[in-house]
């Protein structure tokens, strides 16, 4: 198994970050096999939309909630990572503490 879990859909409150708000953020190394995923499938015309990561940030988007890790943007570059053998990539992880409003 790559990931930890495949779900379809973000469990976690809404946190509307800016694609500048994410850049702030420090990439850090993760482990793909801890990482929960956010989308079933790889969708070819989400993957080429403005907002995504394939355009713009060059690092994943993960959020940390409730004990686990949600990969929300980038799956994209996770799975090249697994494709090439590698067990981790960096990405840029927001952590909720508590439902934002």
């Amino acid at each position: 198994m790559i990931f930890r879990a495949v779900r379809d859909g973000r469990p976690y409150p809404e946190h509307n970050l800016t694609l500048k708000q994410w850049a702030e953020i420090p990439p850090r190394p993760l482990r793909l096999d801890q990482m929960i995923t956010t989308k079933r499938e790889l969708a070819l015309d989400k993957l080429l939309a403005e907002d995504s990561t394939f355009y713009g940030d060059l690092f994943p988007h993960v959020v940390q909630w409730n004990g686990g890790l949600y990969l929300e943007d980038g799956l994209h570059r996770a799975l090249r990572a697994a494709l090439q053998q590698r067990n981790q990539i960096h990405a840029r992880v927001l952590v909720l503490s508590e439902p934002i409003e």
